[in-house]
């Protein structure tokens, strides 16, 4: 599915209260829950040109009754002579699909109308109309409409759970601190353009989540956004299913030359005299033949930065070095390999998957485990999977 994002930002609209001898109405905002939108408008009152001063007075009696209801969402309504601003929550206009797999989205609001895109389960889109029992939504590059019964809108808990807070680093290396000061300790370190997911927020700080645990960094330092999942446009889809076919094919002959290359130097493992270790190189084209080979490095230290399976690697540089030795280039940041290869689910892991975290990566190796160039203090290791929330699960073979 599509993984553009929708960045999300609280609004403030204007509802205006129109009050005169012929009728008033006010347009207060959608208040969220129970996972629908719900509207909240005022009867309109007619009145001839004979109303008397005390119609007109009920009238106004009734208006600000309306107005002293209270709502218990995210929405403030204050009155300030003819005008009413209105100050939205972010979730209000966002629509959160909750579908088996997918649901279409249409170019009219029928279900005759022509198919332009597909919404996954837990995707989300903007809303920008409402047309009888349809939404007319954007999402990512697709705009089109859903019938109503397959969304829910305006549910700030939903969102939020969908949703991802991330902070994107715009500084060569960010220092990662123990607390939100200057004068804090450093929890870990950053390089430029990898993506956190973000734990707590306060006035200049953000909490994020790296291998070394949670730390804080200055909000000068990174960008944050909330993140969701977005459709996946009919020309989108076409694509990435030809990419993922190439993606196959080049996994496969990259597989083929790794095996010829294993079986020329089987006779010629790599070794060196006294205490230093030998490799096996690698031996096969596989997932497993990529989990076996990794395996070899536990124990070597972990150098930020680095991209030496004997001398010390990062994470990302770990998982890099480690494929290149089967003939597969990829980059050498961990948000960077979210989009490598295709995305296989969690349930549907094997060894060989590289397996994606906020601000690490390892490679996984059976058993619920990983291999990975952890931290300073612990080198290359064993780690269990899902000792973090895993962002994506990424196969090249």
């Amino acid at each position: 599915m599509n993984r553009n994002r929708i960045r999300t930002a609280a609004c403030c609209l204007t509802a205006t209260v129109v009050l005169s001898s012929s009728s008033f109405a006010v347009n207060a905002a959608p208040a969220a829950g129970a996972g629908n939108l719900v509207s909240t408008a005022l009867a309109s009152e007619t009145s001839s040109d004979s109303t008397s001063a005390s119609a007109n007075a009920g009238i106004s009696q009734k208006l600000a009754q309306s107005l002293t209801q209270k709502t218990t969402v995210d929405t403030a309504i204050q009155v300030v002579q003819n005008e009413t601003p209105v100050v939205k929550s972010e979730y209000d206009d966002i629509a959160v699909a909750q579908v088996d797999n997918y649901v279409n989205v249409r170019s009219t609001p029928s279900e005759d109308g022509e198919v332009v895109g597909k919404l996954y389960n837990n995707s989300a889109a903007t809303v920008l109309a409402t047309e009888g029992d349809w939404y007319q939504i954007h999402s990512g590059n697709v705009e089109g409409y859903i019938k109503a019964e397959f969304l829910v809108v305006g549910n700030a808990d939903l969102a939020k759970a969908v949703g991802t807070r991330v902070a994107k680093v715009n500084t060569q290396t960010l220092n990662v601190r123990v607390d939100a000061s200057t004068d804090s300790g450093i929890l870990g370190q950053v390089p430029d353009g990898e993506e956190l997911t973000v734990v707590d927020e306060i006035d200049g700080w953000t909490k994020v989540s790296i291998e070394e645990g949670d730390g804080w960094v200055a909000n000068e330092f990174v960008e944050t956004s909330t993140h969701y999942t977005t459709a996946e446009s009919k020309e989108e889809e076409e694509a990435r299913l030809k990419k993922e076919e190439e993606e196959r094919k080049a996994a496969e002959e990259a597989a083929r030359k790794a095996s010829e290359k294993s079986s020329q130097k089987s006779n010629s493992s790599s070794s060196n005299s006294g205490s230093s270790r030998s490799y096996n190189p690698p031996s096969g084209g596989n997932g497993q033949a990529v989990a076996d080979y990794a395996c070899q490095f536990i124990g070597n230290p972990y150098v930020y930065g680095g991209t030496s399976l004997t001398n010390g690697a990062d994470c990302s540089g770990f998982v890099m070095s480690v494929y290149a030795q089967f003939g597969i280039g990829l980059p050498h940041s961990s948000s960077g390999m979210r989009s490598v290869g295709y995305e296989v689910s969690q349930d549907a892991m094997q060894p060989g998957d590289i397996v994606c975290y906020s601000g690490h990566v390892g490679i996984y190796v059976g058993g619920g485990t990983i291999v990975n160039a952890s931290t300073e203090a612990t080198g290359i290791k064993y780690t269990n999977a899902y000792y973090r929330s895993i962002i994506t699960v990424r196969r090249i073979f």
